[in-house]
């Protein structure tokens, strides 16, 4: 960070005292290989960056065939699950019928894409059997092996045992899903949830994944085997602590490291970063929470523990849940990380952005941070290190939006292109939202030049924009004026599946009917009109449905272009769906019918307000008598269908 903060939070070194910064010797011998080894993907990596993307093409993993290529956002969702279930049909059929699968005409041989073995060979109870299961993740049979090696009293050696505890505490004492299945879901683990999770989840509606997230059960298998176990070490305890951690037995596993502790052993690095990581599910105040942290690793630098990148990321990952007194300890935090030569992960400056940017506070956010941050990281290549390295560029992105800063999204989006850092942008809905956030503030903050290029660069290639990422283009463009793109707009619009969006239709026709144009626009906002009308046709049965709106707007728009025709049958159409025409439609087939000497579309308007018994019936017919010259039979059938819709008023009033 900068020398201001670091002047403001110096390195204390009180998280791990014990660990030395690395030395660097300026005497140092430089080797020159003989030869220069290069990675296997080196020839593609090359080949791959002699070309550019091409920003009218869609993702690369819909390329391999033409036809399943997604022209919609819907789509695109479909075919990527369609894709991944047709990967997991083809590993089952594999792994269940392997013996279909003997001969290899494969060249060169590719054993990862070879059938695995999944049943075991060795069907004699002994320990080499035992190791076979547990290779296999058989939890179920491993468990019964084990118990049938003890009953026996053939002694299991505790590399073995503790293999099995890994087993056991990794899928929580259930049978591991298969890539090419969906996790098995018991019902009788539903009941048996931890008293920690019914804790935390009080008062709270449970979801679908809690359910599956916590599955460690009292007195389970694992639990069992650890008790019987001739002889326990360091690594059968943390694999104890790290498994009830997992699975939300955050209190058992808190007493587990007591009693390691208590036996004179010591927890190693990922059992820490575990109990650093729940840490917010064991305290309830923020100052006992920021205390908790600070003893775990003051514990780590007691027992000589040398802390690693997910140790910090995991203080951090706590620090966000401790509110503004997490401050000052995450810059200590990170002035320790340089202090250790270890250098920070996208996770890290995810965290630190959290921790000082508060969506609910109502205090001033400290905006100097963010800039920091953006120096530090410019033109950095970062690899995935942390889990969360994913989340830092969706979360990075909505500061800029929150922020109204456009340049810091320009910042932001460079850096993304930096190196492969595109690639921790994680999977496509995370891409969605932060190529939707980085559009909205374009369509916010930039010109309309820029933003149609940004336009165009983004669609279809990398970003299907939703409902609001369409209604941000339509309003740059009204703010700009360029209400004469609206058409080519709309046919993006029918490409991305989104002409039954009733709001987003509306939208559309409210912009090109608000104003009078020239006559050449008109007549192409009346084509697009017609073309919106065959969207009502086609989704009518669907989720889009006429209003008054709608049909005025498409109705003015008809009648601006000069399609008299097909505007007076949208005129019908209000009666066909229930609706009442207002006056200032009215007023425009009148200024329509004065301006073209059209005194057959005048009288025929003053029909149809008759027929609506509209109460501007009488002033229709007043305008109609005084403007144009009516033949004797013409006044007589106005003078008499005026009459009614006096009489029909009348009534209603009464």
């Amino acid at each position: 960070m900068s020398s201001t903060v670091a002047q403001n939070y110096s390195t204390s070194h009180f998280l791990c005292q014990s660990a030395a910064p690395k030395q660097t010797d300026s005497a140092e011998e430089i080797v020159i290989p003989r030869k220069k080894t290069w990675d296997k993907l080196a020839v593609l990596q090359a080949l791959a960056a002699t070309v550019n993307r091409d920003h009218t093409a869609v993702h690369y993993q819909f390329q391999d065939d033409p036809y399943l290529i997604p022209r919609t956002s819907p789509e695109f969702r479909l075919y990527a699950l369609s894709r991944g279930s047709g990967c997991n049909a083809a590993k089952y059929i594999v792994n269940t019928y392997p013996h279909l699968f003997q001969k290899d005409f494969a060249e060169p041989s590719i054993p990862c894409l070879l059938p695995e073995q999944l049943e075991p060979l060795i069907n004699e109870i002994s320990v080499d059997a035992l190791k076979e299961r547990i290779r296999l993740r058989k939890v179920r049979a491993s468990v019964d092996l084990y118990d049938q090696l003890m009953q026996a009293g053939t002694p299991v050696p505790l590399e073995i045992g503790n293999t099995l505890l890994d087993l056991l505490c990794v899928y929580g004492d259930k049978e591991p899903p298969r890539e090419d299945q969906l996790e098995p879901r018991e019902a009788e683990d539903e009941g048996e949830v931890t008293a920690d999770f019914q804790k935390k989840q009080r008062g709270r509606p449970r979801k679908a994944s809690d359910l599956l997230s916590v599955t460690w059960r009292v007195d389970n298998n694992a639990e069992r085997i650890f008790s019987l176990m001739p002889e326990r070490n360091e690594h059968s305890f943390c694999t104890m602590i790290r498994g009830m951690m997992k699975y939300g037995a955050y209190t058992k596993a808190m007493n587990m490291y007591t009693d390691l502790l208590n036996n004179r052993m010591k927890a190693d690095v990922y059992t820490f970063n575990a109990l650093i990581s729940a840490v917010p599910e064991l305290k309830e105040m923020y100052n006992e929470r920021v205390d908790l942290i600070l003893e775990l690793l003051k514990q780590m630098a007691e027992q000589k523990v040398q802390p690693n990148l997910l140790t910090f990321n995991s203080a951090l990952k706590s620090l966000r849940k401790c509110g503004s007194i997490a401050k000052g300890l995450s810059l200590q935090i990170i002035n320790e990380m340089k202090y250790l030569n270890i250098e920070p992960s996208l996770a890290t400056f995810d965290h630190l952005l959290a921790i000082f940017y508060k969506p609910a506070a109502a205090s001033r956010p400290h905006t100097d941070i963010i800039f920091e941050v953006f120096d530090e990281i410019e033109g950095t290549h970062f690899e995935p290190q942390d889990p969360d390295d994913v989340n830092f560029f969706i979360s990075a992105m909505r500061l800029c939006l929150d922020l109204k800063d456009l340049e810091l999204a320009y910042r932001l989006h460079k850096i993304l292109e930096t190196g492969n850092n595109w690639m921790l942008l994680g999977d496509s809905y995370q891409q969605s939202i932060y190529y939707g956030r980085f559009f909205n503030i374009l369509c916010m903050m930039e010109s309309i030049d820029v933003v149609l290029k940004w336009y165009k660069t983004l669609i279809p290639s990398l970003y299907y924009p939703n409902v609001q990422g369409v209604k941000d283009l339509l309003q740059a463009l009204d703010t700009e004026n360029q209400l004469h793109l609206i058409p080519n707009i709309w046919k993006d619009i029918r490409k991305l599946g989104h002409s039954n969006k009733q709001d987003l239709v509306e939208e559309v026709l409210e912009l090109m009917g608000r104003d009078k144009h020239s006559p050449e626009l008109q007549v192409t906002f009346a084509d697009c009109a017609l073309d919106i009308k065959a969207a009502y046709k086609r989704e009518q049965f669907r989720n889009i449905q006429w209003t008054a709106t709608s049909l005025g707007n498409v109705t003015v728009l008809l009648l601006r272009g000069g399609r008299i025709q097909d505007a007076w049958g949208m005129l019908q159409l209000f009666k066909t769906n229930n609706r009442v025409p207002g006056k200032e439609l009215l007023d425009e087939f009148l200024d329509h019918a004065k301006e073209s000497n059209n005194k057959a579309l005048a009288l025929d308007l003053v029909k149809l307000a008759g027929a609506f018994s509209l109460p501007a019936t009488s002033e229709l017919f007043d305008w109609v008598m005084k403007e144009f010259e009516l033949t004797d039979e013409e006044k007589r059938s106005l003078e008499d269908l005026d009459a009614t819709s006096s009489d029909s008023s009348g009534s209603d009033q009464e």
